[in-house]
């Protein structure tokens, strides 16, 4: 579980676990997102890139982040200090939380950790890890985003660093509800947020990109 005591120690050792990250998705990211042979006729306009591609786009010109983001109107990355201080959710007048690493193993909030707030609450127990799927989540949380911004609401998404697991679903759900390409929604959060999804996830949206990309509309 993370403690609220932690969250100055997080700070210090961020940039290395950043950096081994890095190494890791270095060593295991593969050209593996491969679209099935079309006629010239269903063949989209748009076709997912390659993972390789997509990983130069999430590491160019990466900044440092701060504890929270605002990535899209009314949609806010975080990381587990900013979900534990109930103040600056206030503040910040967040209506809607949800927890992309919940669990007694992880972040253990809960909607009782919110009882005197107000704020409705949504938990994903999921591990960092890239053999895990994600993907079967992806409807229900982009559900959860859209109802809350459909009732003028704000929605912090978070995780532990606010980088893997809480960036996967936020990009799902502007793929999903908001019917952006897989690449413009990285752009879009990239404007804002430094995010780095682990091998796995980012290879889950881009398999869901690709299954939506002949549902879209011509841009």
């Amino acid at each position: 579980m993370f403690h609220p005591g932690t969250s100055s120690i997080w700070g210090k050792v961020s940039n290395f676990y950043i950096s081994v990250e890095l190494n890791i998705i270095f060593d295991n990211y593969s050209n593996n997102t491969k679209v099935k042979d079309m006629s010239p006729e269903e063949e989209p306009a748009y076709l997912t890139p390659p993972t390789c591609d997509l990983l130069s786009l999430l590491l160019k010109n990466r900044r440092p982040t701060g504890a929270v983001n605002e990535v899209w109107p009314n949609l806010y990355i975080g990381n587990a200090a900013t979900a534990l201080d109930k103040t600056l959710l206030v503040d910040l007048g967040i209506t809607h939380v949800l927890n992309a690493a919940d669990g007694p193993r992880h972040i253990d909030t809960g909607p009782l950790f919110y009882k005197d707030t107000n704020i409705q609450y949504h938990g994903v127990e999921a591990p960092d890890c890239k053999d895990f799927d994600l993907s079967p989540f992806f409807t229900e949380t982009a559900d959860f985003i859209h109802g809350a911004l459909s009732q003028k609401g704000k929605v912090l998404v978070h995780c532990a660093r606010g980088i893997s697991r809480s960036a996967t679903l936020a990009l799902a759900f502007l793929v999903i509800k908001e019917r952006l390409t897989l690449v413009e929604a990285v752009e879009a959060v990239r404007r804002h947020r430094n995010i780095l999804p682990n091998v796995g996830f980012l290879n889950q949206l881009c398999h869901l990109d690709s299954s939506l990309a002949l549902q879209r509309k011509p841009r």
